[in-house]
């Protein structure tokens, strides 16, 4: 005797598959009926308030802000003078570290306590702990570093 080519896994399959399509028909007549006696169209309308929250309400066209075309600006926006530290390049500061025989230290800005690393290549004169230096300012690898640095 032959043996069936449909397997018992094949045969759970479908069963399991007609099974789906039935549940999904009554849902979808259960909605359709819920619908009906609602008399709701379905899908809910959201708004966006001028905060940007979802709501259920529509916005007030009263608090709607008309914004030209022309103002939005794309790309970056262009340095001001202001901006850099161009417009002084010479700062004063007092040394708050110095390692001699490693060759770097750091010393901190008088107007605004930023601290700034100081390399023994950038050095003008001998500098220790506790000096006050003016230097000028230079971009570094990891960020701004003093050079030209001299007592004063």
């Amino acid at each position: 005797m032959a043996k069936s080519q449909q397997t018992f896994n094949k045969t759970e399959k479908v069963k399991k598959r007609l099974k789906k399509r039935e549940e999904k028909q009554k849902k979808k007549e259960a909605r359709k009926q819920a619908s009906k006696e609602s008399g709701s169209s379905g899908i809910p309308i959201a708004y966006v308030d001028f905060n940007g929250n979802l709501v259920d309400t529509p916005p007030d066209p009263t608090m709607k802000v008309e914004i030209d075309a022309e103002d939005i600006v794309l790309g970056i926006p262009k340095k001001e003078e202001s901006d850099t530290e161009e417009f002084d390049p010479v700062r004063n500061g007092k040394v708050s570290f110095f390692d001699s025989s490693k060759g770097f230290g750091f010393i901190i800005d008088s107007e605004n306590n930023e601290k700034y690393f100081v390399h023994v290549s950038g050095l003008i004169d001998e500098i220790f702990e506790n000096d006050k230096v003016s230097f000028e300012l230079e971009k570094g690898m990891k960020g701004m570093n003093a050079v030209r640095v001299k007592k004063i």
